[in-house]
């Protein structure tokens, strides 16, 4: 009798237990889900990211991505170059994810977002860019540019084109990856380097996106 009843006790204790990680986890969605409306504005409801207001796309970037660039921000690790505009308006946005789980849950609610469809409006060398790419990118992104969490690579198949050259642009000038607290920030300053120009960028994003998404 007395085994049967602390049988009972154990599986009401494990229940208890699962059902408590289902409600965190619909409270951290929920939660991350209402801080995505201060997103919105520049990201769009779809996390696709705006052209004209140079905001990249978000929807389905890995979460453990998000999570570090937003503490970068925070921390003044990145978007501190007085010439970063985009970065000035990024800074002050994830500063407001102060409560604690606040950045942890607007991530997982974007990573869990659709990944967004970006059309490509850049032309490049594609034969030109898939021998750079080779050389330079493949090491960290990947053969097929989905990124490696090991060395903080994030996956840049379904980025926006205009977008990945600018962030090549910035890493190349040091306005992106100069501060010493950001190890993979300098890792892609010495490849950007290695891109002499923008028609070298155009080329090896080209490439990128006609990788198959």
């Amino acid at each position: 009798m007395r085994r049967a009843y602390v049988g009972t006790i154990a599986c009401a204790v494990v229940l208890a237990l699962v059902a408590g990680c289902g409600v965190g986890r619909q409270t951290t969605m929920a939660r991350g889900q209402a801080l995505f409306k201060t997103c919105v504005p520049c990201h769009g409801e779809s996390g696709a990211g705006d052209l004209t207001l140079r905001t990249p796309a978000i929807a389905g970037l890995p979460d453990w991505y998000l999570q570090a660039e937003l503490r970068k921000f925070r921390a003044d690790i990145r978007g501190a170059h007085p010439d970063d505009l985009e970065g000035h308006r990024m800074r002050p946005m994830a500063r407001t994810l102060y409560q604690p789980g606040d950045l942890e849950a607007v991530a997982a609610y974007v990573a869990g977002m659709p990944t967004a469809k970006v059309r490509p409006i850049l032309a490049g060398d594609r034969a030109d860019g898939q021998q750079r790419f080779t050389s330079i990118c493949l090491t960290c992104h990947g053969a097929d540019g989905r990124g490696n969490q090991a060395l903080g690579a994030p996956p840049l198949v379904h980025q926006a084109d205009w977008y990945l050259v600018a962030q090549l642009k910035k890493f190349k000038t040091g306005m992106r990856g100069a501060s010493p607290a950001d190890t993979a920030g300098a890792m892609m300053r010495a490849m950007s380097s290695t891109l002499q120009d923008t028609t070298a960028m155009h080329n090896v994003v080209a490439y990128i996106k006609s990788l198959p998404d």
